[in-house]
């Protein structure tokens, strides 16, 4: 399974992504190894969102699509 994700970062920002390994993705967001270059100064970041699909493919496709919306499309999508 691969995820597209969403973080919340301290400064209250939004952060998309994808990964594999959810949980070992959000560590590496908040330990700064590996982790995203934009989430290195925002930590802590909170997982709020996130959706499973099977090819890195189609996470990689939802990740682009999400990263397209305004912020108020993204958080009206994490109510769900």
């Amino acid at each position: 399974m691969n995820y597209t994700y969403i973080v919340r970062c301290a400064d209250g920002t939004l952060y998309t992504g994808w990964k594999k390994k959810k949980k070992k993705r959000l560590k590496a967001h908040n330990e700064g190894k590996n982790g995203a270059k934009y989430t290195k100064t925002k930590r802590p970041v909170t997982l709020v969102y996130y959706e499973g699909v099977l090819t890195k493919e189609e996470a990689m496709r939802r990740e682009y699509q999400i990263k397209q919306l305004t912020r108020n499309k993204k958080l009206e999508l994490m109510k769900f």
